[in-house]
């Protein structure tokens, strides 16, 4: 039942996005106003469909990984990813001290594997393994390309609004609703995109436990990686940050509705009624 309420979750919040697009273009400069932000926006979106796999690669300063230089994390990942029914993906380590871990890639076929030094020193064998399997669930489910399409339709809404509002837009539109729109549409696109990221992790970890036979194993990792993500902040780009196991930058106070990630404590305790 979880995992069909994440999914339709999932579908949803797309639609409303897609809904609140659809709404701030007529409202702010008719049907014409939209065609042009969107091109725009979907443009921006397919250079980093196609390349952000290889900023996030190059932002993390990772390096590919055989099975002679990490036999361990190498195997681990072959196993999980044929258990799984997946091609082989890329395996890479990154010298970052902070303890995380991400999938990136825009789909099974083309896909990366990357796991930070600190977190290959801090988890032990079976915490790797609820990792990895975490991991590659996101490859399986093309969250990758879920995340695409929301950033595309919520670049679009900034676009519109922007390029509308400064353009002059739709002259029956009352300024002030204008200026509202302005301010709030962004805001909207923007949270309903993080809750879209926060259902995929839940999903991510419960098909995780069910590759690795259990969710006790990804359950003690979190715990582990939430603990040290405040002792050692990982500085990446906040667009990057929905990448990641565990959210970067935990070290300061976050409302749960602006988190990319949901609260790891809701994880654990999710993963352990498994």
């Amino acid at each position: 039942m979880d995992g069909i309420w994440n999914n339709l979750k999932t579908t949803l919040l797309l639609s409303l996005l897609m809904g609140l697009c659809l709404a701030v273009g007529y409202l702010l400069g008719g049907q014409a106003a939209l065609l042009p932000a969107l091109a725009i926006g979907a443009g921006l979106n397919f250079f980093a469909f196609f390349f952000s796999d290889r900023i996030a690669l190059a932002t993390m300063r990772a390096q590919a990984v055989s099975r002679s230089d990490d036999p361990a994390l190498w195997e681990t990942v072959r196993h999980l990813a044929e258990r799984a029914r997946l091609p082989m993906p890329k395996v890479y380590i990154s010298p970052a001290p902070a303890p995380n871990a991400f999938a990136t890639g825009r789909g099974p076929h083309h896909s990366a594997v990357c796991v930070t030094e600190g977190l290959r020193r801090m988890l032990s064998q079976e915490e790797l393994e609820g990792v990895i399997a975490h991991e590659l669930s996101h490859i399986k489910h093309r969250d990758t390309l879920i995340s695409t399409i929301a950033a595309i339709v919520a670049g679009a809404i900034t676009w519109v609004t922007y390029l509308v509002f400064w353009g002059g837009g739709n002259r029956r539109t009352h300024p002030l609703i204008a200026l509202l729109l302005l301010i709030l549409a962004p805001l909207a696109a923007g949270l309903i995109q993080m809750a879209i990221s926060r259902s995929r992790e839940f999903e991510a970890d419960r098909l995780g436990a069910k590759l690795a036979g259990t969710g006790r194993r990804l359950a003690q990792a979190l715990q582990k990686l939430e603990m040290a993500s405040h002792r050692i902040p990982l500085q990446v780009p906040d667009a990057q940050s929905n990448m990641f196991i565990v959210a970067p930058l935990t070290g300061g106070d976050m409302a749960k509705l602006f988190r990319t990630h949901p609260p790891t404590a809701e994880r654990i305790a999710r993963l352990r009624n498994l």
